[in-house]
């Protein structure tokens, strides 16, 4: 048995096709066929039921893919170690960070830490937290970006900034006028919101203290985009929410429909997560001090209070 061989077990396993598995393992398809053959012979029993079409997993290959992913992370672990111990930053790392973080998130870290680290290969990726969350579980992700807390005995959470939530009010708007508003001011019906799959969606309608209700409205609009919530917004069809590092860049026009909330602000927790399992934490340690550190200076508010992104209310 080699650590090979449970390699390809496990695309093969996550594949459930060999051809596509021996092209992600970089192999020819009889390669990775003999060797997971040879496996199966080894041990004398079924991995793969290739009767079935994708092929399927037998239930003792299911208990032999498990094992063979926390063989192969420990495997993983003495390279790791390895680089620790003589203090090497490089090589390749997978990154993850949510779809309302990452416009504003990216630009401000990412050319100072390539700089800064210039043997590492940093390999971003846009997703939403449950597919983050996955990804980082079956090591497809060495680190994520996302709000928090999740939650999740298998991921570690260090928090890296607390981003309030600001109000986008238009004119003639009710709310309009007030100067700050509250929590107790919003009615979910009234908020624009972004689709669903969006963990900030999840956060805004957790802040809102009245139930979901559209009984009398002609219409419901959900977006991926704050840009389109805004202009909808600014077309009278209501008011909506947005993180306080998306508010920068408007307009003066758009910043006068701006509304912060009485203190503590409504905030949400961005952090970096990675597996329990800590691989490649030089490098995870290195991200974590380059983005804490420059947006220390875009985010100063401290009197907040954290709003969960898991969804705790039902549409």
């Amino acid at each position: 048995m080699t650590i090979t061989q449970l390699q390809y077990v496990l695309a093969v396993a996550e594949h459930r096709n060999f051809t596509l598995a021996a092209e992600k393992s970089f192999v020819t398809q009889p390669t990775l066929s003999m060797q997971v053959q040879k496996l199966e012979d080894e041990l004398d029993i079924l991995i793969f039921d290739r009767s079935k079409k994708p092929i399927g997993i037998t239930e003792v290959g299911a208990k032999i893919v498990a094992q063979a992913k926390n063989i192969v992370a420990e495997a993983d672990r003495i390279k790791d170690i390895v680089d620790q111990d003589k203090g090497f930053i490089g090589g390749d790392f997978v990154l993850g960070i949510i779809p309302t973080v990452m416009p504003t998130l990216l630009p401000m870290f990412l050319s100072t830490f390539i700089k800064k680290y210039p043997k590492v290969n940093l390999i971003i990726k846009e997703q939403a937290t449950d597919t983050l969350i996955e990804n980082l579980q079956d090591g497809h992700l060495d680190a994520a970006i996302a709000a928090t807390p999740l939650e999740v005995s298998s991921i570690k959470e260090r928090p890296l900034y607390y981003e309030p939530f600001v109000g986008y009010i238009p004119q003639n708007h009710r709310l309009h006028e007030k100067k700050e508003i509250e929590t107790a001011d919003l009615e979910i019906a009234d908020v624009l919101l972004l689709q669903d799959g969006h963990c900030f969606r999840d956060g805004v309608i957790n802040l809102c203290k009245s139930p979901k209700n559209k009984v009398g409205e002609h219409f419901q609009i959900e977006s991926g985009s704050f840009e389109t919530l805004i202009n909808l917004s600014n077309e009278g069809l209501g008011m909506t929410l947005l993180p306080y590092l998306n508010t920068m860049d408007l307009d003066d026009a758009k910043k006068k429909n701006l509304r912060h909330f009485t203190k503590p602000s409504p905030a949400r927790e961005i952090s970096l997560i990675y597996h329990k399992s800590e691989l490649k934490m030089q490098i995870t340690e290195a991200l974590r001090e380059t983005i804490a550190g420059i947006v220390r200076g875009a985010i100063t508010f401290q009197d907040v209070e954290i709003i969960s992104p898991v969804n705790t209310k039902k549409d």
